[in-house]
């Protein structure tokens, strides 16, 4: 029967005492983590969330706290009360905080029992992960995994400290808002009130952040729950958490400098590593054309390099065509490749690049005295040594060549140089290579809606250099779009805002929204707008993301407490699940199986 805590009072965390508390009496509370029984003396290794403790059970323990000691298994919930002691210097443990010593227990508390885990409380385990999101509650108390838990904490407080000494206030946006349904699905959430109506779940606080600005709070931010229905990957989730950040009266200069001084602070206190700033920005376009990404991996070279001018009406008929129609030639340089790629290896990137669409690969091995390639026969000897020289090829190089148009071109070789790069061990993994892309796109035309769509959302701004244009030729707009790139990841993404109503509308219009349905769905904004708007800014960091990178984990579903799988299930309460009819009946609900 339940006894509360049985007399005892925790006074300190498994890892905190030291060998200056040698004599001292403390009382821990914890898990069993191992327990080793030899005979006359019992060691268990009592953790926490601060680490591990080893407690000492013999005789100074007395009979009766000895044999209780003895029916203790892995997991059991215990509290001891004990002496500090030092261990003899043969027995150190440096592989833990409190390895040079020990509590001699004198009182012992069995508070709950535990069955077998169906995997090890341990570091690193090799353990199916559908398993261990089954049973999350104890994979969370693996010592790698509170670690991470705990420092995305800390990235939240030093967050939230950061911008309280910057002037910027905290403020929560609803959770339950209006659908708007442009950009990813919207979770839905009935109405039982207001019966055949719904709210939306929040993608974003967008719009709520933007008339905070208009309501004059200037500096905005909030750590923000959102929500997306879609296909996940490992750095996405159904519902994941944001750093939300928008200011009045700003440029893109003063957005970046802000949040360069946050990520700074962030790193240097929770992972002790000082960023230097300013980080390098690059345009969007310079971005595709050296790196064939908009959020470039920087921490190895291997930049794409430009043919097209070089082969321009060549007698390799694949590259010569592809040109006359307005593609391009591209292709990368693999340094010391070719005693790295072997020739199943390089058809093997072939159907690598398929994957992108790119149509195939043609590649030049530079040996001693030869090169070695299938297309060599089709160029001039001034063509190949004009493609030599611009890929700066030397012997023992291996040059890769995609031919198509610029989108493909550059997906092909870009996803091709991470792959090399990862396959040839080509990335310092101790790096934190930070940029900026500015001047992206504003619009692209969706093939499939037959209109153009906002490439980061319809309230980004234009380059003002650009605005004649979006009557004339739209898709070469600039936007005054900007994300923050970390080791080709994207961290953040952010834009100056339209602040006009007239310019607003515009966008609208772009983007064939009708003056009816623009109003039907963004009304309350534009009406804002007519009531003295302030030019603002902002931006977004995914903070799931952001702790993955901190923490070197290779999925946001490590550092997020109870994460969703691939289908948007959670294995451990088997959500979302069917409800209760009666729950339906009273929100008007009825159920269509869709086959």
């Amino acid at each position: 029967m339940q006894k509360g805590l049985a007399g005892l009072k925790r006074t300190c965390y498994c890892a905190e005492p030291t060998k200056a508390d040698a004599g001292k009496t403390i009382t821990l509370m914890g898990w069993a983590a191992k327990n080793r029984d030899l005979g006359g003396v019992i060691f268990v290794d009592l953790r926490d969330r601060t680490g591990v403790m080893q407690v000492v059970f013999n005789e100074e323990s007395g009979e009766e706290v000895f044999n209780l000691a003895e029916t203790i298994r892995s997991e059991y919930v215990i509290g001891v009360s004990g002496v500090i002691r030092e261990r003899d210097p043969e027995t150190y443990n440096p592989n833990i905080k409190t390895g040079e010593i020990e509590l001699v227990a004198k009182k012992l508390v069995i508070y709950s029992k535990s069955e077998t885990p169906p995997f090890y409380i341990e570091e690193d385990i090799d353990t199916n992960e559908q398993v261990r999101l089954k049973y999350r509650y104890l994979d969370l108390r693996r010592a790698d995994m509170q670690r991470n838990i705990a420092l995305r904490h800390k990235a939240c407080f030093v967050a939230r400290d950061y911008f309280n000494r910057n002037g910027f206030l905290e403020i929560e946006t609803p959770m339950l808002i209006k659908s708007t349904p442009e950009g990813a699905r919207d979770y839905l959430v009935p109405s039982r009130v207001q019966n055949g109506k719904f709210y939306a779940l929040p993608q974003s606080p967008q719009l709520y952040k933007q008339l905070l600005m208009v309501a004059g709070m200037d500096k905005y931010f909030q750590i923000a729950r959102c929500f997306r229905d879609e296909d996940l990957r490992a750095d996405r989730q159904p519902e994941f958490t944001q750093i939300d950040v928008e200011m009045s009266f700003v440029d893109i200069d003063d957005i970046i400098s802000i949040n360069e001084g946050l990520i700074a602070e962030i790193f240097e206190k929770t992972i002790g590593v000082k960023v230097e700033t300013p980080f390098p920005r690059i345009s969007y376009k310079e971005a595709m054309e050296r790196f064939g990404s908009d959020k470039p991996d920087t921490r190895f070279e291997m930049e794409l390099i430009d043919m097209s001018d070089v082969v321009r009406g060549c007698g390799f008929k694949v590259f010569a065509d592809v040109v006359a129609t307005g593609g391009s030639v591209r292709a990368i340089n693999v340094k010391g490749g070719a005693d790295k790629l072997s020739r199943r290896d390089l058809d093997g990137l072939v159907d690598f690049v398929k994957i992108y669409r790119a149509k195939g690969l043609a590649w030049i091995t530079i040996a001693e005295g030869e090169l070695k390639s299938p297309i060599t026969k089709f160029f001039t000897d001034d063509e190949i040594k004009a493609m030599l020289e611009r890929a700066n090829g030397e012997v023992g190089d291996v040059i890769l060549f995609v031919a198509d148009k610029d989108e493909i071109v550059f997906d092909a070789l870009g996803n091709l140089r991470l792959e090399l790069a990862q396959r040839l061990n080509l990335i310092d993994k101790s790096k934190f290579n930070f940029l900026w892309v500015t001047q992206f796109p504003l619009l692209e035309y969706d093939d499939e809606l037959k209109r153009y769509v906002a490439i980061h959302h319809p309230f980004t701004s234009p380059m003002d250099e650009d605005l004649d244009l979006l009557d004339t030729d739209p898709l070469k707009v600039r936007a005054k779009a900007y994300d923050i790139v970390l080791n080709g990841c994207e961290l953040g993404g952010g834009s100056i805002r339209i602040y006009d109503s007239e310019l607003q509308s515009k966008m609208f219009s772009l983007l064939g929204f009708s003056k009816e349905v623009a109003h039907e769905r963004f009304g309350y904004l534009l009406d804002a707008f007519k009531y003295g708007t302030p030019p603002h800014g902002g931006i977004a960091y995914g903070l799931d993301r952001l702790i993955m990178l901190l923490t070197g984990s290779e999925s946001i579903r490590d550092v997020m407490a109870f994460p969703k799988v691939q289908n948007a299930s959670e294995p451990m309460t088997n959500a979302p699940d069917v409800v209760d009819p009666k729950q339906l009946m009273e929100l008007g609900i009825k159920v269509v199986n869709i086959e």
